[in-house]
C-alpha cells in the first residue's frame, strides 16, 4: 500500500492547494500526497526533513508574520491602519472562509512531523540516538503544530460546542484521507501526549536553541496548560525548565539589545531567519513599522496609542515602543521599534518561547492553585527586577495578566490572554475608532476553517456562524 504525505522538504515536492468547490476526487489539504517508501536511508535524511519543517514554520503564512500579528491585531495592543489592506480583516474580525494560511502551513509542519516520527530507526545510517532525538524534535513540532491548529479553530471559546481540529498522527492510505475534526479535549491530549512523549526522547547534548529541544518542550507544555487551566501540569512543567538553569532573564540592560541578537540566554527556541525568509513584505519589520522616511513598504500594524501610558517611567520594556512619521506635518504614529528590528536586511530570528513566559507561566499556576504562596510573588517580581519596574507587594489575576501584557507584548499572546480568561474585545477600525465590543463567548474567536478544506472532505464539519 503506497503512503502518502504533504512534503515541503529535502525532496522539494510542491504542495498541492485547492480552491475550487468540492468534487469527491479533490484532495483536502490535509491530505499527504506523495509516496514516502524508501526515501529515508539515513539519519542525515531525518535532520533534512526536520530542517524543512522548522523553514515551514518561518514562512510568512505562519510564524513569519501571520500567526503572531493575527493574534496582535485582534487584541487591545494593536490595530490595522490599513495603509496596504493587510490585517485589516482579522483586526476588524471580518474574516472568512477563504483564508488557509495558518490552518495550511500548521498541517504540512504535522505533515513533516510524522514522517519523521513514523520511520523506524532500525537500518537507517548514521548515529541512531540522534535520530531518537530528532523524533522528539518531530514530536514537538506536531505538538506546536495541532496546539497552533486548536487555539485558531477549535470551538473551545465559541457558543458552538466542542470541535477541535482532526488530528493527524499518520501518513494516509488512499481509502482514508478525509478526516473528521476531533473534540477540544482530544486535541488537547494529543498535545500533551506527544509533548511527554517529545520530552523523553530527546537529549540535551544534541540540542540547539535554533530547533525545538528538550526543555522546549516542557515550556510549550507549561504554555498549553496555562491556555487550558491544568494548572498543575503548569506549574509542574515550568518548574522544570526553571530548575534546569539553562537559561536567564535578560537583564535590565540587556531587555532591548537582546532583540538584535541570536539565541540570547534568554531564548529556549528560536525560528532562524535568513535574507530569504520572509524577506521585505513577508517579515514582521515590515508589517510593524516602515523601513524609511517618508514611509514606504507597509507599516499597517499599529500600537494602540494608550499602550504607552500603560508602562510606567523607568520600565525598559517601554523602549521597545518608539513613534513614526509617514511623512512631515504627518501626526506621529505609535510603533513597536524593538522588537523584530532588522528594516535592512530581516534577518531578526524570531523568539518562539523565552525564559520570561515559562517564569510568569510558573507564577500563574503558583497564584491559581493557592492564591496565598508567595512564590508566585517571588517569581514574578524576578521579571520586574529586571525591567527597571516597580516591585508588586502582592499578587492578583489581573497583575499577573497585566505582567504577560507588558513582557510578551508584540510576540502574539495577547488575544490568547484575553479569551481564556474569558475577557470581551473591543473591536478598532483602521481609524482606531471602536467598531463594536465582542462579549465571551463569542463564535468570532474562532477562525473559519477554510472554504477548500470543507469543498474537499466531506467529515469536514465549518465553525458555527460561517
Amino acid at each position: 500500500m503506497n503512503k502518502v504525505f504533504k512534503l515541503t522538504t529535502i525532496m522539494a515536492l510542491s504542495i498541492l492547494l485547492f480552491n475550487s468547490c468540492g468534487t469527491d476526487d479533490i484532495e483536502p489539504t490535509l491530505a499527504q500526497d506523495k509516496p514516502v517508501e524508501g526515501s529515508i536511508t539515513s539519519v542525515g535524511n531525518l535532520f533534512s526533513i526536520l530542517k524543512g519543517a522548522h523553514s515551514q514554520l518561518t514562512s510568512g503564512g505562519y510564524y513569519g508574520q501571520a500567526m503572531i500579528i493575527t493574534n496582535e491585531v485582534r487584541s487591545d495592543n494593536c490595530f490595522s491602519n490599513g495603509y496596504s489592506g493587510r490585517y485589516s480583516t482579522q483586526a476588524e474580525y471580518a474574516y472568512n472562509e477563504n483564508t488557509g494560511y495558518i490552518w495550511d502551513n500548521a498541517y504540512q509542519v504535522i505533515a513533516n512531523a510524522n514522517i519523521i516520527i513514523n520511520q523506524p530507526l532500525d537500518g537507517l545510517s548514521g548515529d541512531l540516538d540522534h535520530g531518537e532525538h530528532i523524533q522528539g524534535q518531530a514530536l514537538g513540532l506536531r505538538a506546536l503544530g495541532h496546539f497552533d491548529l486548536l487555539r485558531s479553530f477549535g470551538q473551545q471559546h465559541t457558543t458552538g460546542g466542542n470541535l477541535g481540529v482532526p488530528i493527524i498522527t499518520e501518513f494516509k492510505d488512499e481509502s482514508n484521507l478525509f478526516p473528521a475534526r476531533n473534540t477540544v479535549d482530544e486535541v488537547k491530549a494529543a498535545i500533551y501526549a506527544d509533548l511527554e512523549a517529545a520530552y523523553s526522547m530527546m537529549d540535551t547534548s544534541y540540542d540547539s536553541k535554533l530547533y525545538f529541544s528538550k526543555y522546549a518542550a516542557k515550556a510549550l507544555e507549561s504554555r498549553v496548560a496555562i491556555y487550558f487551566g491544568d494548572w498543575i501540569r503548569a506549574r509542574d512543567a515550568a518548574k522544570e525548565v526553571i530548575d534546569s538553569n539553562i537559561y536567564t532573564i535578560a537583564s535590565a540592560g540587556s531587555f532591548v539589545s537582546n532583540w538584535t541578537i541570536d539565541q540570547a540566554p534568554n531564548s529556549i527556541f528560536e525560528l532562524e531567519n535568513s535574507a530569504s525568509d520572509n524577506a521585505g513584505i513577508g517579515g514582521l519589520a515590515y508589517i510593524y513599522r516602515w523601513p524609511t522616511f517618508p514611509a514606504t513598504g507597509y507599516g499597517d500594524v499599529q500600537v494602540v496609542d494608550d499602550v504607552y501610558a500603560f508602562f510606567e517611567a523607568g520600565d525598559v520594556r517601554r523602549d521597545i515602543l518608539g513613534y513614526q512619521l509617514e511623512a512631515t506635518g504627518a501626526t506621529p504614529s505609535l510603533r513597536n521599534m524593538g522588537k523584530y528590528p532588522d528594516t535592512v536586511t530581516y534577518t531578526d530570528n524570531i523568539p518562539l518561547i523565552r525564559i520570561e513566559e515559562v517564569v510568569l507561566n510558573y507564577a500563574e499556576a503558583l497564584f491559581e492553585i493557592n492564591n496565598a504562596d508567595p512564590e508566585a510573588l517571588t517569581q514574578l517580581n524576578s521579571i520586574t527586577s529586571n525591567r527597571g519596574a516597580t516591585p508588586h507587594v502582592s499578587v492578583t489575576k489581573q497583575i499577573i495578566l497585566d505582567e504577560r501584557r507588558k513582557e510578551l507584548m508584540f510576540e502574539g499572546f495577547r488575544f490568547d490572554d484575553l479569551v481564556r480568561t474569558g475577557q470581551s474585545i473591543d473591536v478598532l477600525g483602521s481609524n482606531q475608532n471602536l467598531i463594536q465590543t465582542l462579549t465571551y463567548p463569542n463564535n468570532l474567536f474562532a477562525y473559519p476553517v477554510p472554504k477548500a478544506e470543507i469543498d474537499a472532505n466531506s467529515n469536514m464539519v465549518q465553525n458555527t456562524g460561517y
